[in-house]
């Protein structure tokens, strides 16, 4: 079961999830301000649930058309180590996607309506977009905001509209931080034929673009505490988040990208903690 728990990159899922129901807790909040009401526990559960298996299954469809990069890169994923089959890889990810949109069916249309469309393009981001320059980092950068979308469709369009500014922190923050992996990824990439943004743009060119939408990131983050989305916690941990994010600039601008996507990693972690915060 392990090998399988590795393809869906578990602790991502997770942390996907736990971003969805943060997500209905802050536009539950902001959507009743504060007036008496019942919160929405059951679709809460079934929208974290829901991004576990989407995101899972997608990882999983990831490195099965990566197998090739992966023998490269990451020899010891789960299918180019020779622990899953490719087979049994593709036959996981379509159980996967199958069930995740059908409990997204259950929470109401809008919720299923984007589960549908991730999964049509993370099918589509790991067959052909993957390797095209920009567009397949704002398509992962998408995907990944998009967990908040998902979290507030779970009060309908209304939802949506709530939560779009913290949509947009999180699409940019990953967009970046993608940016900085298809520099890492290079060597690998070369060998395969992809044509990520390093490869066709050049190295300082991706770099000036991944740093330049992290400090667009940066600027932008006190936005939700000065419009009163969120409160005053957001305020004291996004200035952690940003202090890291910049760390993370500073560093893929002396030219060391593997530390510095895991600063990129680690100021998103920080930056989710401080939508909590400030939810409260």
């Amino acid at each position: 079961m392990y090998p399988y728990l590795q393809l869906m990159r578990i602790g991502n899922c997770g942390m996907g999830a736990f971003a969805s129901a943060i997500a209905v807790f802050i536009a539950f909040g902001i959507l009743t301000n504060g007036e008496a009401s019942l919160f929405p526990v059951l679709d809460s559960l079934l929208v974290m649930a829901t991004v576990v298996l989407v995101t899972g299954a997608g990882n999983t469809i990831n490195d099965y058309f990566d197998i090739h990069i992966d023998s490269i890169n990451r020899p010891n994923r789960p299918i180019p180590s020779g622990n899953v089959s490719a087979r049994s890889a593709l036959n996981f990810a379509i159980l996967l996607f199958a069930v995740g949109i059908f409990l997204a069916l259950w929470i109401n249309y809008v919720c299923a309506a984007i589960a549908i469309f991730n999964s049509f393009l993370l099918i589509l981001y790991a067959r052909n977009l993957k390797g095209m320059p920009l567009i397949g980092n704002f398509s992962v950068g998408y995907l990944t905001g998009s967990t908040f979308l998902f979290g507030g469709a779970v009060f309908g369009i209304p939802g949506l509209s709530a939560l779009a500014i913290l949509f947009l922190l999180a699409t940019f923050a990953t967009i970046s931080r993608e940016i900085v992996k298809d520099i890492e990824d290079m060597e690998g990439d070369l060998r395969d034929g992809a044509r990520t943004l390093p490869i066709v743009a050049g190295e300082k060119a991706s770099v000036m673009l991944a740093s330049s939408l992290g400090v667009i990131g940066i600027i932008a983050s006190p936005y939700p505490y000065i419009t009163g989305l969120l409160g005053e916690g957001y305020l004291y941990l996004v200035i952690l988040a940003d202090a890291v994010f910049a760390f993370a600039i500073l560093t893929i601008l002396r030219g060391n990208p593997a530390k510095s996507s895991k600063l990129f990693k680690y100021a998103m972690f920080l930056a989710l903690f401080a939508f909590v915060a400030g939810s409260l």
